[in-house]
Formats: structure tokens, sequence, C-alpha cells
């Protein structure tokens, strides 16, 4: 995953602030004890706010406690714990980054991702013992979306389908157990994933061209006699306008969903802090104020 998915922590209450820092350390703690040690290194704004979420969706009381940590050794932090969507999410955000070290090995010979995931693998197969079928399904996707992307596939839309599918996969947890509120959750992943993999496209726009790699937009929307600069300029209202459909289709899932905690962190990520990073993005400027 990414890291996009943020909130914009000045909008934020000083309560949901703390409780917001709680959650990422709890899922720190959680991937700790789940899959070791390393794995800790892949954890990311995105996987925070789908345990967030997935925790705010599910009936579960909040429990948190202070202990010190490995990056605050002497002062105790508030962390989330015995939540079982943390559980879940810290299976499957190793599984995704021991796929992720193996593409980047594969892709550019990168010693280093190939070095890391060595160290990844223990924690990767203690989360398939656990998972086996969600690492089998999330292989697979993955697998198309390679498939395409050494295709030059030139169909934005069908490459983006490719990884929502993979997000709709994940969303796809058993602690949900209404049927109406788990469809509208992974139609909500679903476009999250859509609204991800073009943003993350766009980012790379200039570094892909540089590099010679593969880039859908560039491919979709054919780069032609123009420097890079011109074609962005070019293509971003077009970018931004799927990316604002995406975000419509994200809000209109959301008000699907009942949420039974944290609906200020959600919200604030889901109207504000995507939109901001969005727009920091395409448009440019000193806007990103999720940190």
């Amino acid at each position: 995953m990414f890291g996009y998915v943020r909130p914009i922590r000045s909008e934020l209450k000083v309560k949901d602030n703390e409780i917001f820092k709680a959650y990422y350390c709890g899922l720190c703690k959680s991937i700790d004890k789940e899959n070791g040690l390393i794995p800790r290194f892949a954890l990311n704004y995105d996987l925070v706010f789908l345990g967030i979420f997935l925790s705010s969706i599910v009936d579960e009381d909040l429990k948190i406690t202070k202990s010190p940590c490995i990056a605050h050794p002497f002062k105790k932090r508030k962390y989330v714990y015995e939540d079982n969507a943390l559980i879940y999410t810290s299976n499957i955000g190793t599984i995704l980054a021991y796929f992720n070290l193996l593409d980047d090995w594969n892709d550019d010979r990168s010693y280093l991702s190939l070095i890391a995931s060595f160290l990844f693998k223990k924690g990767s197969i203690k989360a398939r013992k656990k998972y086996q079928n969600k690492f089998n399904l999330i292989k697979k996707h993955l697998l198309e979306l390679k498939r395409l992307e050494e295709e030059n596939c030139s169909e934005l839309d069908i490459i983006a389908d490719a990884f929502a599918k993979l997000m709709e996969e994940i969303a796809d947890y058993d602690g949900i157990k209404d049927e109406k509120v788990l469809k509208a959750f992974k139609w909500l992943a679903y476009n999250l994933g859509r609204w991800i993999y073009i943003l993350d496209a766009y980012d790379d726009i200039e570094e892909d061209y540089d590099e010679g790699n593969y880039n859908p937009i560039i491919s979709s929307m054919k780069l032609s006699d123009e420097s890079i600069g011109e074609f962005k300029k070019r293509i971003s209202p077009r970018v931004h306008f799927t990316l604002t459909c995406s975000l419509a289709s994200i809000s209109e899932a959301y008000e699907l969903i009942p949420i039974n905690k944290n609906k200020d962190i959600i919200e604030n990520i889901i109207y504000l802090g995507m939109r901001n990073k969005m727009d920091n993005i395409i448009d440019g400027g000193d806007k990103d104020e999720s940190l």
C-alpha cells in the first residue's frame, strides 16, 4: 500500500488525534506480535485507515493501554490492544509487503528488496498459516495486475480495476456479519483501491518517464511530442475528474455503513485528508497538512 490515506491532523479534536495515534501504535505492536519485528517497517497510513475502519464497524469495545516501545523506549505511549480488526490488518499488511518486495526484486533486480523479502518471509509464513485463503487470493490479484503491467495495458480503467478488486478482496473481512454492511464496505474499498492506484500512477509519472518504466497514465493518455511537464498539465484535469468520481463513490458507500466509534476520524480522512492529498499531488503547492 502507498500511504496516501491519512487524516488532516490539525482538523482533528485532541482526543481523536490521541485515538488515531493509539491505533497507529496499536497496529505496530500487533504486527510485532503476529508477524515479528521486521514487518513493522511496512506500517503505513493506508493500513492504519483499514484497521481503524474495520475496528469501527464491528461492535467491540475499544481497549487502550500504555507501554514503551522500540521507537520510544523511555516514554510510555497509548496503544489499542486486543483488537481483532488490527490483528487481521497486521497479517494482511505483512502479506502485501512481502509480495511487494518480491515484485521489486523481479522487476528491478533490487538486492535490497531481495534481502528485505528474506527478512519478511518468516512473518509472511505466519500470516499465510492464519489466512491461507486470503494469501492465495491476494497473490492471484497481484499476478493479474502484474500481467497487465507487463503487457503495457493502455486502458487505465482496466488496470485500475485489477488493483481495486484486490482492495475489495482485502475488505471482505469475516468480522463484519451484516451482509449489507459488508457489501457497502467492499464497494468503498474497491473505489479506494482505484483512487490509490491512479493517484500513485500520477505521482510517479516523472520518475517512471525518466527510468523508462511502465506507467498506466502515460500509456493510456498517450504522451506525444511534448515535455513531461506539458503532458501532466494537459492530462491533470482528466485525472482529477476520475479521482473525484472515485471519492464520490467512496462517500456514497460510507453513508451506508453504520459506524460504532471513531466517526470523526474516519470522516476527517474521507472528506478532508484524501482530497487534500489528491489536490496536493495533482495541483502542487504546499497544501499537505496531514502530518
